[in-house]
């Protein structure tokens, strides 16, 4: 079978091997794929991997032949998953992969918020430590977490994994999630309404996937209900903020500060609001990227696509 990656450089922009995957099929890959480009790229091959190129059901009403849709991402929003299933096309994803590193990331997010690392290092780097009268100064206030509250949308692997992170540091956890594990319950972890999350939580993650009911969830309304000088870390999906509304907050102080790896429309656009904002940190979508996480996406990958060959399924994606 001919197997086509439509954007395979941000997965492996040379310090992976594709050998697993040359070892099911021909293989092809492009480091990136215009819309324009997508239906000649594809041509007569009956797998086709992705990770942000999209494939919409004008695609594959063109490439019928396509009997494999394996996205390189957790988010499968870039496919048509109801047009696939309904032309037999298996969908599938990779659940899991980013763990530690997304987790690791929110953490990361968070700590440059409390301490601003990269700019007091470089007001160092500037000299100005060497021409202050101080023996110590800093440019911004500085913020211990212990004693804080935070609280996690989406309470899936990541969200927990960020929320054991937030109990080491001596934070209380408020968590939101439609499912519920009374397991993970304990004195400094509970399951909270939305409503009662905005009210309390000093520092709000956004760790939910992208759904109707979570489009746009940091909005002025919400935020109108969450505490003066609150930290919004999102590293999930973009279109989880009502942009505007969120520059609003942070420009006026309603919001103390915000730091995100994901913005609505990626690479970002000069015209984002956010841009804009007082006290953000915006990083370009990078918490999935260390290698070690990138090789076990890739691991998952050709192992999704060899159960699909051996008539088996493994993280199939359902409509």
């Amino acid at each position: 079978m001919k197997i086509v990656v439509l954007d395979g450089y941000t997965l492996n922009p040379g310090d992976l091997s594709w050998e697993s995957l040359e070892k099911l099929g021909a293989l092809t890959v492009y480091e990136r794929t215009t819309e324009a480009e997508v239906c000649q790229r594809i041509g007569d091959a009956e797998i086709i991997l992705t990770n942000k190129t999209p494939i919409i059901k004008e695609t594959l009403a063109i490439c019928q032949q396509i009997k494999y849709i394996g996205v390189l991402a957790t988010g499968y929003n870039v496919v048509d998953v109801a047009a696939a299933s309904g032309q037999g096309i298996t969908v599938t994803n990779i659940p899991t992969y980013g763990t530690y590193a997304v987790s690791q990331f929110a953490i990361a997010l968070l700590m440059e918020l409390c301490h601003r690392v990269g700019d007091h290092s470089g007001a160092v780097l500037a000299g100005d430590w060497t021409n202050n009268p101080d023996w110590c100064f800093w440019n911004y206030p500085l913020i211990e977490l212990s004693g804080k509250t935070m609280g996690i949308i989406g309470f899936g692997k990541i969200g927990q994994r960020t929320g054991h992170i937030a109990q080491a540091l001596g934070m209380k956890v408020l968590a939101n999630d439609i499912n519920k594990y009374p397991e993970l319950e304990s004195e400094n972890c509970q399951y909270v309404t939305q409503d009662e999350l905005l009210a309390a939580a000093d520092v709000i993650v956004l760790h939910c996937p992208l759904f109707a009911e979570t489009r746009g969830i940091i909005n002025a309304k919400n935020i109108a209900k969450m505490k003066d000088g609150v930290l919004i870390i999102n590293n999930s999906r973009g279109q989880l903020i009502v942009e505007e509304d969120l520059r609003d907050a942070l420009n006026s102080g309603k919001v103390g500060g915000a730091a995100v790896d994901v913005v609505s429309t990626e690479p970002i656009k000069l015209t984002n609001p956010l841009l804009q904002a007082k006290n953000i940190i915006i990083t370009p979508h990078i918490s999935w990227a260390p290698r070690e996480s990138r090789q076990r996406l890739m691991d998952i990958a050709v192992d999704n696509l060899a159960c699909y060959l051996k008539g088996e399924q493994r993280n199939v994606v359902k409509v």
